[in-house]
């Protein structure tokens, strides 16, 4: 209840957690707000995510660094993301040579190598139709080593695929873009081009991590971003400061969410995200 206490009555046992929990969500659509009056903004905090997911990999709690961006499109956000990525690893490379070399060591041996190509190479850019094409070409010479063989135009790509096109395809860090609308959220701008089939949305892919950011260039379009909403049943009045934005005039902006934990697991070569962070949260647990 609104005092923090557990309501009569409910079974929390069959809860994501297994017991009563408070919850935070991205801060990217206030972030917009700040952005549209301030230009250049950023929040960094703990985000929620209810993927019934227990990989290496998920988290059900993390931090993430999202970054929102006034008069910037989709090409912006992919430069800003590997402006930062560049500068932060270039950053622990220059500081932290020694434990470098302890995570070296110890836990991955090509870690230096591939920190340092993260600095020294331009991130490759591709479709997400192209990425498809090359798994399904890949997947067609041995469908038995995937775990996840079928792959089409609206598949939302796993671990696998995405590991395989940042270690195997193209060994390097690489965004995937103009992914399908049907697997993307309701406030990515359509593309024009396909009549929007697809969004201008991105992820970021690194070699031993798969995905590590994720963004796009907001719906600016009052009109557009109405009929989206409709289209996935949400009540257009809960939106109603969200929608003031284009109401009232606005700017094309965009941005992405970095999450944190696993920027950690990958400059650092760990295994498992939970050991990347002080508390972990997955489902059935939310000790702490």
């Amino acid at each position: 209840d609104e005092e923090g206490k557990e309501l009569s009555g409910v079974d929390y046992a069959e809860d994501f957690f297994g017991k009563a929990a408070f919850l935070t969500v991205s801060g990217q659509l206030g972030g917009e707000t700040h952005a549209c009056a301030l230009g250049d903004v950023y929040t960094f905090g703990p985000t929620f995510r209810a993927e019934n997911s227990q990989t290496t990999r998920h988290l059900a709690e993390f931090w993430m660094v999202e970054p929102e961006m006034a008069f910037a499109d989709l090409t912006s956000a992919m430069d800003n993301a590997e402006a930062m990525l560049k500068a932060c690893v270039g950053d622990v490379i220059e500081k932290c040579g020694e434990d470098l070399e302890f995570f070296g060591k110890f836990f991955d041996k090509g870690l230096k190598a591939r920190l340092d190509k993260v600095v020294s190479k331009p991130f490759v850019r591709c479709e997400y139709r192209d990425a498809i094409k090359y798994l399904q070409e890949e997947i067609a010479k041995d469908p038995s080593k995937w775990q996840f063989p079928d792959v089409e135009f609206g598949t939302d790509l796993a671990t696998e695929h995405e590991r395989w096109l940042a270690e195997t395809k193209f060994d390097s860090a690489v965004f995937v873009y103009n992914y399908p609308k049907s697997i993307k959220a309701f406030y990515m701008r359509d593309n024009d081009e396909d009549g929007g089939e697809t969004v201008n949305a991105m992820d970021l892919l690194v070699p031993g991590v798969g995905e590590l950011v994720g963004g796009s260039q907001r719906e600016e379009r009052m009109d557009v971003l109405v009929e989206k909403m409709k289209e996935l049943d949400l009540d257009v009045e809960d939106y109603w400061w969200y929608l003031d934005l284009r109401r009232f005039g606005s700017v094309p902006h965009a941005g992405y969410g970095l999450g944190f934990e696993r920027l950690v697991t990958y400059v650092c070569g760990i295994e498992n995200i939970r050991d990347a962070i002080a508390f972990p949260r997955y489902p059935g647990n939310a000790e702490f």
